[in-house]
C-alpha cells in the first residue's frame, strides 16, 4: 500500500470483497479488529470469517446494506460489530466490488461540550454533518442521519467514501480537502436519489470551514439542502429557451416539426411524435369540430433510441387514431391529456389496437402525454410525448412545459404553412405573368430561365420577347425591388406596360421614360395618405432589326448585357450609357446602337444571378462571361443550364434570378424589296406591276390579289396625305409577307367609319380586314404604315 492511500488507515476496519465473495483487500484496522493479517485472509472467501450461524446478506445491485454481524477472531473468539457495505463502480471500467467498513473505538468519544459538535449544532440550520481535518465524521444531527438512512452513533469516524461508493462521495472528499486547505467555503451541487427515495432529487451541499478561537481551521461543516423545485424550474426555463432558439429556424413545416421533437428528447420525453391535420385547400374554410376517428399525417418523430423503433408509423404516413387514443381525445377535447399504463388510461386504446399494445409492452412504455398544436385559434395537429426509459410519469409541471414548447412550435408551423401558401400563390401569379413560351421569330432564337429565391420567396424579376413590326423583335428584362405578391403584381403591371409601349414602337430610351413615369405613379398609389411609397425597379430594353442587323439598347439601373460574337471570341459586356433606376423621375435615359453579326448571342440577366452573400458583383459577372463564352454555338437551353450551374449554389439564392439568351439571325437581302415612290397618283399602277413581279419571283402568286390591293391603298394614302419622299418595302419570310410604306409626315393614320354615300374613307378598313394585323410606327424621319399578310409560299 502507498503511504497516502486512504485504504491504509487504522481508524476504521475495512475490507474489499470481489463480486464472487473473495476478499481482495484488508487494512490495518481490520487486522486490529479480528487479529488476521492481510496475508491470512486476502484471496479467501469472506464467508470464512463469519461465525457459526452468522450470515451477512448480499446488498442489492443498486443499494447498500448495514447491520450487525458476528465475525471470527484469530484467537478463536467472536466479535460482534456494526458493518456498512456498499457497491463500488470503477471509474475506468473493470469489475465492480464491495467495500465493507466498521468504525473502530479510538477512545475519542463525543462529548457534549465538544467545540466542533457545538459549532455544528449552532451554525447549521438543516441536515448537518461535521468532518475533522482527517476527513472523519465527528458527528451528524438527526436530520442528516435520517437523510443518510444510517444510525448516527455508527457513522462517527467514517470518511465520505466509506459512507457511500458513488462518484459524489469522492467529489465531496475532494471539496472537503480544498476547504480545509484554503479556509474558504464551497457549494457543491448534485442530482441523485437519496436513501429510501424513489425519485432523484437535486441537492446543494454547502461546505463551511469551522475554526477555533485562534482562527485555525479545525474541520468542515456540511449542510445539505434539497433544491429540486428550483433545479427543475431552471431546467424548464433552459428547455423553453432552447426551444425558442432551435424551433422555427426555417419556414419549412416538416423541419419545424422535427425540431420540436428533437428539442424535447430526452429532456422531456424518450420519444416524441408530431402528427398534423391536412391543411384546407386554398379558398376552403377550415372544417368543423373534430370527431373520432381522427386521421393525421405523421410529419416528424424522434427517439433517444437510434432509428426510432418505438414509432408505429413512418414520416409521411397517414395514421388513424380511434376515440380511445390520447391523440384523438386531446384533439377533440382541445386540451392536453396524460395517460399511463399503471392507471389503466391506455387500456381502452390498446384493447382495440393489439399491434400497438405489443409495441408498448416490448419497449416498456409507461406514460404518454398528448398536447394539441394550436395557433391563432386553429388546431394544426398533435404532439405525443412518450416515456419508457425515464422512470417518472408526467407531472403537471411537465404538462405546462410541453404546452409552452408546443405553443411556440405551433406558431412556427402555422407561419411555415402561411408562407408556403403565400409562396405558392405568388409563384402561381408569377407564372401567369411571365411568358410560358417564348415566341418563334425570324429575328432570333431565344431561351430563358427563372428561379425564385430560396428563402425570401418569389420576387419581381421578369423577362419578355416581343415581336414588333417589320420582323423586328424587342427583348426586355427587369427587376422590381422586393419580394412576395406585391412585387409580383408590380412586375405584372410593368410587363404589361412594356408590351403596350413596345406595340407603338417607341425607341428604347423613350420607352424607359414612360416606364419611369409609371413607376412614380405606382409609388404614389402604394404609399399611405400623404406619404409616397417605395416602388422601384430596374429595366433593360433592346430592339433588334434582322434586316439591318442593328440593335438599339437602353437601360435603367440594370446590369449591361453580355455579347458573344460568332467568331469564337471571349464574351464581353456591352458598353451602355448608365441610366437611373425606374422611379426616380426627371432624369434622362440614353440608348446605344450597334451592329450584330448573324449568330451573335445576347445575354440578359438580373442581379440575383451574379450577386451573392459570399461573392461580389464583379466576380459574378466574370463567372457569367466565362460560362457564356461557349454559347456562340450549341443549344441555348444548354447554355442557360450551364450558367445556372456555374453561378448558383445548390441551396439556392437569396434573390430571384431571370436569365434570357438570344441568338440573332439576319434576313437575306433577297427576301427584301424596296421602291422609292414618286408623289404622283398616276404612277401607282407601275408600282403595283413591279410588286406583282416580285411576288412571282418569291412564288407568292396566290397572295398577289390581296397584296396588290393592300399596296395600292397604303401607297395612295401616303401620296394623298403624307409627305415625300415615300418608300415601299416588302419583306418576305416563311409564312409572312410584310408591306411597309414610309413617308416624312408625322401624322398617324386612323380608321374611321365611312358613311353610305362617301366615295372614300374605306381604305384602312379594307386593309384591316384583308391582313393579319396592321399598324404604324414613328421613325426619326416620319412614320411607317405596315401590314402583315399570311402566305403559303416558301422562300426561294
Amino acid at each position: 500500500m502507498k503511504p497516502d492511500d486512504p485504504f491504509d488507515d487504522s481508524v476504521t476496519a475495512r475490507a474489499v470483497i470481489a463480486a464472487d465473495g473473495t476478499l481482495t483487500q484488508w487494512n490495518d484496522g481490520a487486522r486490529a479488529l479480528l487479529g488476521h493479517t492481510a496475508e491470512d485472509v486476502v484471496g479467501r472467501p469472506v464467508a470464512a470469517l463469519l461465525a457459526d450461524g452468522a450470515r451477512m446478506p448480499r446488498p442489492a445491485d443498486d443499494a447498500r446494506w448495514d447491520g450487525t454481524v458476528t465475525l471470527r477472531h484469530r484467537d478463536g473468539g467472536t466479535v460482534t460489530v456494526w458493518v456498512l457495505a456498499h457497491r463500488r463502480f470503477p471509474e475506468h471500467g473493470g469489475a465492480d466490488d464491495w467495500l465493507a467498513v466498521t468504525p473502530l473505538d479510538t477512545g475519542d468519544t463525543e462529548l457534549p461540550d465538544d467545540p466542533l459538535v457545538r459549532a455544528a449544532v449552532f451554525q447549521s440550520p438543516c441536515a448537518t454533518m461535521v468532518f475533522d481535518r482527517s476527513l472523519r465524521l465527528r458527528g451528524v444531527n438527526d436530520a442528516m442521519a435520517e437523510l443518510l438512512g444510517l444510525p448516527a452513533d455508527h457513522l462517527r469516524g467514517l470518511r465520505p467514501t466509506e459512507v457511500g461508493g458513488r462518484t459524489q462521495h469522492s467529489e465531496l472528499e475532494q471539496h472537503l480537502t480544498t476547504v480545509l486547505r484554503t479556509g474558504r467555503g464551497h457549494d457543491m451541487q448534485t442530482y441523485m436519489k437519496a436513501t429510501g427515495e424513489h425519485r432523484a432529487q437535486a441537492w446543494l451541499a454547502r461546505l463551511a470551514p469551522l475554526t477555533d478561537d485562534s482562527g485555525r481551521v479545525r474541520g468542515v461543516c456540511v449542510t445539505a439542502h434539497d433544491f429540486t423545485e428550483q433545479y427543475r424550474a431552471r431546467e424548464r426555463l433552459l428547455l423553453v429557451n432552447e426551444a425558442s432558439m432551435r424551433i422555427g429556424t426555417t419556414l419549412d413545416v416538416t423541419r419545424t416539426a422535427q425540431e420540436l421533437a428533437e428539442v424535447c428528447v430526452p429532456a422531456l420525453a424518450d420519444f416524441v411524435s408530431v402528427d398534423l391535420l391536412e391543411p384546407p385547400e386554398p379558398g376552403e374554410d377550415p372544417s368543423g369540430p373534430l370527431t373520432a376517428p381522427v386521421s393525421l399525417r405523421r410529419v416528424a418523430h424522434h427517439s433517444r433510441t437510434p432509428g426510432s423503433p418505438e414509432s408505429f408509423a413512418d414520416t409521411g404516413q397517414v395514421v388513424v387514431y380511434p376515440s380511445a387514443a390520447p391523440q384523438a381525445d386531446s384533439l377533440i377535447a382541445g386540451h392536453s391529456i396524460v395517460a399511463s399504463v399503471d392507471s389503466g388510461d391506455l387500456d381502452p386504446w390498446l384493447a382495440v389496437d393489439r399491434a400497438r399494445a405489443s409495441q408498448v409492452r416490448r419497449h416498456g412504455v409507461h406514460s404518454m402525454m398528448s398536447v394539441p398544436l394550436v395557433a391563432r385559434g386553429t388546431t394544426l395537429g398533435v404532439a405525443a410525448f412518450t416515456r419508457f426509459q425515464h422512470p417518472d410519469a408526467f407531472t403537471h409541471d411537465d404538462v405546462l412545459l410541453a404546452e409552452e414548447v408546443t405553443a411556440r412550435a405551433a406558431v412556427c408551423i402555422d407561419n411555415a404553412r402561411r408562407y408556403s401558401r403565400e409562396r405558392e400563390t405568388t409563384l402561381t401569379l408569377q407564372r401567369s405573368l411571365l411568358p410560358r413560351h417564348l415566341p418563334h421569330t425570324a429575328a432570333l432564337d431565344a431561351a430563358s430561365r427563372y428561379l425564385p429565391a430560396a428563402r425570401s420567396g418569389v420576387g419581381g424579376d421578369w423577362f419578355d420577347v416581343i415581336p414588333l413590326s417589320g420582323m423586328r423583335v424587342a427583348m426586355v428584362v427587369g427587376d422590381v425591388v422586393g419580394h412576395g405578391i406585391q412585387a409580383s403584381a408590380t412586375m405584372g403591371r410593368l410587363r404589361t406596360a412594356v408590351r403596350t409601349l413596345a406595340d407603338i414602337d417607341l425607341a428604347p430610351e423613350e420607352l424607359l421614360t414612360h416606364l419611369d413615369d409609371l413607376v412614380l405613379h405606382l409609388s404614389q398609389e402604394s404609399g399611405a395618405e400623404g406619404t409616397p411609397g417605395e416602388v422601384g425597379a430596374t429595366c433593360l430594353y433592346a430592339v433588334y432589326d434582322p434586316v439591318s442587323r442593328r440593335c438599339a439598347l437602353a437601360r435603367a439601373g440594370h446590369p449591361p448585357p453580355v455579347l458573344i460574337t460568332p467568331d469564337g471570341g471571349p464574351a464581353r459586356e456591352i458598353d451602355l450609357p448608365h441610366g437611373p433606376p425606374l422611379g426616380l423621375g426627371g432624369l434622362p435615359f440614353e440608348s446605344a446602337e450597334l451592329e450584330l453579326a448573324e449568330g451573335s448571342v445576347l445575354g440578359f440577366y438580373t442581379d440575383g444571378l451574379v450577386e451573392t452573400r459570399g461573392r461580389d458583383s464583379d466576380t459574378g459577372r466574370a463567372l457569367l462571361r466565362e460560362a457564356l463564352s461557349r454559347a456562340a454555338t450549341g443549344s441555348l437551353d444548354e447554355a442557360c443550364d450551364r450558367v445556372l450551374h456555374t453561378l448558383l449554389t445548390p441551396g439556392g439564392t437569396a434573390d430571384d434570378v431571370a436569365l434570357l439568351l438570344a441568338r440573332t439571325r439576319g434576313l437575306p437581302s433577297a427576301q427584301v424589296a424596296t421602291w422609292d415612290i414618286p408623289a404622283d397618283p398616276a404612277l401607282v399602277a407601275p408600282i403595283r406591276k413591279q410588286v406583282l413581279e416580285q411576288l412571282a419571283a418569291w412564288s407568292l402568286t396566290e397572295a398577289s390579289f390581296t397584296a396588290e390591293l393592300v399596296v395600292s391603298e397604303l401607297v395612295t394614302n401616303a401620296i394623298r396625305y403624307g409627305a415625300p419622299p415615300i418608300r415601299l418595302r416588302l419583306i418576305h419570310d416563311a409564312g409572312t409577307l410584310i408591306c411597309e410604306v414610309s413617308d416624312t409626315s408625322h401624322t398617324a393614320p386612323h380608321l374611321r367609319r365611312a358613311k353610305t354615300w362617301d366615295e372614300g374613307g374605306r381604305g384602312l378598313l379594307l386593309v384591316a380586314q384583308l391582313t393579319q394585323r396592321w399598324g404604324s410606327r414613328h421613325t426619326a424621319d416620319g412614320k411607317t404604315i405596315w401590314a402583315e399578310l399570311a402566305v403559303l409560299g416558301e422562300i426561294v
